[in-house]
């Protein structure tokens, strides 16, 4: 196989593992995981640089410094193992902890079930796992938080992912993973990390630009909604996130609820504007067709990239 089969090969083998097995826990226990050892250097980098003058371009060294020290091996790996029999194959099982597919479903599930029977303080400590923002024991805000983490890390965790190792193959993947945690981390709005965080910030808002437009798209055919596509159009750009409100905007108008808005983080609430704001607020069944919607966008993502690759 050549370039670009191969490397679409890898992407199609670490969905695949990934919605087959996800990453089990008794491997977790005994050699964690990659995005871990990223975190890992991540933290140690942000006690010993984060601090006095030039922030910003301490900032800048610290996230070249995680990016390289995950894309070159990968580059190695990849240069080695391609030309190999099942080389693309090989490369596609080392991807395969970067994709998030099972990961995601199985903790907005694990909202959903205790919500659809009422079970509040299940539904909200499980919510806890996945957001960081204040909650009640009503449901509404419970559903709406965990479809808006469901819609935004559809692109970040699995999507995203996916199209850049269909691009790069296991550097791809490694790369932009490398960045989403530098983001996640120190990618911050905040006294610590406004200055030393605002390059991986940025970085991460350009390496997600195709794949969240792409989320909305695949959200919108799983759900078969011409009004996810209104949504998107109208308010995508409303949302605080150059990229979230395409596949938050395509989530809403697919379930024709209102998703975004106003909420609070340590009692401070934030005045964010409403995507699809004439709709109601979800509810516990919402959120089970949101889950289903998820799953047929990834069968979906995994369709399109398995005739890209006949294709070539």
């Amino acid at each position: 196989m050549t370039w670009p089969a191969d490397t679409l090969a890898v992407a199609l083998v670490a969905l695949a593992l990934d919605a087959l097995i996800g990453w089990p826990d008794g491997l977790y226990r005994r050699i964690g995981h990659p995005v871990t050892w990223l975190g890992q250097l991540i933290a140690v980098l942000d006690r010993r640089w984060n601090q006095g003058a030039g922030r910003v371009w301490r900032g800048v060294a610290a996230s070249v410094v995680v990016i390289v020290a995950a894309a070159v091996p990968a580059l190695l790996l990849a240069r080695w193992l391609t030309p190999l029999p099942f080389g693309p194959v090989l490369l596609g099982v080392l991807a395969w902890p970067l994709v998030a597919s099972r990961s995601l479903h199985d903790h907005v599930a694990a909202v959903a079930a205790p919500l659809a029977r009422g079970d509040m303080a299940g539904a909200r400590a499980a919510a806890a796992m996945i957001v960081g923002r204040d909650l009640d024991d009503r449901p509404e805000p419970i559903a709406r938080a965990a479809l808006e983490s469901l819609s935004e890390n559809a692109s970040d965790g699995v999507v995203a992912p996916l199209f850049w190792a269909a691009v790069a193959g296991l550097p791809g993947i490694a790369a932009y993973k490398a960045i989403n945690t530098l983001d996640s981390m120190i990618g911050h709005l905040n006294a610590r990390h406004g200055a030393f965080g605002r390059f991986a910030a940025r970085l991460d808002d350009l390496v997600n630009l195709p794949a969240s437009r792409l989320t909305g798209l695949l959200i919108a055919a799983a759900a078969g909604s011409r009004r996810a596509l209104r949504v998107i159009r109208a308010d995508a750009r409303r949302h605080r996130s150059p990229n979230a409100g395409w596949p938050e905007g395509a989530m809403a108008g697919a379930l024709d609820v209102r998703l975004s808005g106003p909420r609070s983080y340590g009692g401070v609430t934030t005045d964010e504007p409403w995507l699809n704001p004439a709709a109601r607020d979800p509810g516990p069944q919402d959120l089970l067709r949101g889950l289903r919607i998820y799953r047929r966008a990834v069968a979906g993502a995994g369709l399109l990239m398995a005739l890209l690759w006949l294709a070539v």
